[in-house]
């Protein structure tokens, strides 16, 4: 076996709708503070420009079915979420100031804003720029500096005919300020310089651009980027500012953290360290679902000592897909080695780095980040953990996994609302840009094994040439992203057929730490593995209804034991034990002595304790780096 650097940590995971309030700590993100149930809020801006009163194809006005699309996306927005409409051209023949807010952004009440939009009468000129920049004074500011998306989007048949201020700049203005913020556009039957303005304005505003060349494909846009705004990411832990140098680097103790992170920005943060226990950290960016960005663009994390420029470990993640951004997961860790000689064994200060690096002409926005820190006790004394399993053995690509009718379930947006699923068929519907969320408990000895299945769907005309991507990520109960060693097939090109993504991991076994193939290393511990899906944003392009059906097969394969011993008897059998290794080693997924580690927390907010291990690193020189894709 490899000699290893080791990293753990028992994470706080929320009580199912609880969030962290972070008691005393300015800017901390709780339930208090979301703008909805998605922590975000909705303007919608409406071309009501003379062209909008044109026959559409079908018999019908482009305002008419305009209407009809946006009584369709209201139907389908979670209750209660912030919603507001606004218009442009609706009031005057003529006039670049003719925009007025219609329905102000305040918790979604349905049958007003169809009233709202049935009273609305096509008349007069394209005043986009202004437009969009009194939308963004249309959505409310996130209390208390929580993060959330807050989307503008745009529905028009064609361009700005003002000419000041300029769309595209203000879009870019707008996506460059506003964290969190982001600008859909649909062009509705529009070409030419029409949809080249749209398709900027999108790009520059973090956002996407939805082509809807007839008033079915109208709603169906409208719904795809109105729910994926909704569905954002739920962001958990305590507001920190890191700095920009170690000098300026805040104190981080264990626990969950969230701040914010530029283009070819570093982000510092002080640590101190003893001599015995072990530290792991997970830094996860979440940038604009569908975001412009390069494949190579990337978000990496290191952690060192001393002056900072001497280098424990370092780890690099990859978008490796140029459809759009999608969440990004790095990590590293730090144990003392096994004679004690190494330079970061030794007590003192560290510095966790946090580096996001991006190419020109990718999403210039910031991106909120969400930090996990842990720590780990050794094994109790005369503790011998059972030997390493790095093969797959009954998990391996050919496993047999369930079958049978599916139950519907809906993945949750992040790490920190996962739905659970455990072993069984599941039958989830996903929507082009989107990244779905599920955990699957699994403990000593066990192991995950799953396939990801996009659904065969009816496509658009003109759609059979074209391929998305599609994409599944397997992470540690610690977050650390568990590669598929060779065996697996986790990536794939959809378009419209069915096709299957493969993946799982080696057996939980503690010794895998000490493994040096990044598919074994972080499988040391047991608790509630993670699943991530998605589906590229060039999904919009082929389907023909606004999500695309996904069936995941889960199988945990392998008896718990009762823990991470040598000889360890089957769950089942814990109580004949004998407590030979003491309560520390007695869990199924808590043992090993690891300590709990407490998330900041308001009066009245709710945690549960789940013990989880941080992943196994080898033993690198400073200068190492590893890559590793995103799904």
């Amino acid at each position: 076996m490899a000699a290893a650097v080791t990293v753990g940590g028992a994470l706080l995971a929320l009580v199912a709708g609880v969030a962290p309030a972070g008691a005393g700590v300015p800017g901390a993100l709780g339930a208090a503070d979301r703008d909805g149930p998605g922590g975000g809020s909705l303007v919608m801006v409406l071309d009501s420009s003379g062209s909008m009163g044109d026959d559409d194809g079908t018999g019908r006005t482009r305002m008419e079915s305009a209407r009809a699309a946006v009584g369709t996306v209201v139907d389908a927005l979670p209750d209660g979420h912030p919603t507001g409409l606004r218009v442009y051209g609706a009031d005057r023949p003529r006039g670049c100031t003719d925009t007025r807010l219609v329905r102000p952004v305040s918790a979604l009440d349905r049958a007003a804003m169809k009233e709202a939009v049935a009273g609305v009468r096509p008349r007069g000129d394209t005043p986009i720029g202004l437009s969009l920049r009194q939308a963004a004074e249309d959505l409310p500011a996130p209390s208390g500096s929580a993060v959330g998306t807050r989307t503008i989007l745009l529905i028009s048949d064609g361009e700005d005919n003002c000419g000041a201020p300029a769309p595209c700049e203000v879009a870019e203005q707008l996506g460059r300020d506003g964290v969190g913020l982001r600008i859909d556009t649909v062009g509705f039957q529009v070409e030419g310089a029409a949809r080249g303005q749209l398709e900027c304005i999108a790009e520059a505003g973090n956002g996407r651009y939805y082509d809807a060349p007839d008033a079915g494909a109208l709603a169906r846009q409208l719904q795809r980027a109105a729910q994926l705004s909704a569905d954002g990411y739920r962001l958990e832990g305590d507001r920190i500012d890191g700095g920009a140098t170690t000098d300026e680097a805040p104190a981080m103790e264990p626990g969950q953290y969230l701040d914010s992170i530029g283009p070819g920005e570093s982000r510092y943060y002080a640590l101190t360290l003893d001599a015995v226990s072990t530290a792991g950290f997970a830094a996860t960016a979440v940038p604009q679902p569908g975001a412009a960005v390069d494949g190579l663009d990337a978000l990496s994390t290191r952690l060192a000592h001393g002056d900072g420029d001497s280098v424990c470990e370092s780890d690099t993640a990859r978008f490796l897909q140029q459809e759009g951004a999608t969440p990004l997961t790095s990590a590293v860790s730090r144990v003392r080695s096994e004679d004690g000689n190494r330079a970061c064994d030794d007590a003192g200060r560290y510095w966790l780095v946090v580096e996001r690096q991006s190419k020109k002409g990718s999403d210039r926005a910031r991106w909120p980040i969400e930090l996990a820190y842990g720590v780990e006790k050794p094994l109790a004394a005369g503790v011998t953990p059972a030997q390493s399993q790095p093969e797959y053995g009954k998990g391996g690509e050919q496993a047999a996994l369930p079958t049978g009718d599916p139950r519907d379930v809906r993945g949750g947006t992040g790490f920190n609302d996962a739905e659970e699923i455990g072993r069984g068929v599941w039958r989830d519907r996903i929507l082009p840009s989107q990244t779905l969320w599920y955990k699957v408990p699994a403990g000593w000895g066990q192991q995950v094994r799953y396939d990801v299945e996009f659904a065969n769907e009816p496509t658009v005309d003109g759609a059979s040439s074209a391929l998305s991507y599609g994409g599944t990520q397997l992470f540690t109960p610690a977050r650390f992203p568990v590669g598929g060693g060779g065996e697996f097939r986790p990536t794939a090109l959809y378009g419209g057929r069915p096709v299957a993504l493969r993946m799982g991991s080696v057996p939980v076994t503690w010794t895998n730490r000490y493994e040096s193939a990044a598919a074994v290393r972080p499988v040391h511990a047991g608790g509630d593995f993670y699943i991530s899906v998605t589906l590229g944003a060039k999904a919009a392009e082929i389907a023909e209804n606004p999500r695309i059906g996904v069936v995941l097969r889960v199988a945990v394969i392998g008896d718990e034991l009762s823990g991470p011993r040598h000889g360890a008897p089957a769950r089942a059998a814990a109580g004949q034990d004998g407590g030979t290794t003491g309560a520390a080693d007695s869990g199924s997924t808590g043992g090993a002595g690891w300590s709990g580690i407490a998330v900041a927390s308001g009066a009245g907010a709710v945690v549960a304790l789940i013990a989880g291990l941080l992943l196994v690193r080898s033993r690198r020189r400073a200068s190492t780096q590893t890559t590793r894709g995103s799904a």
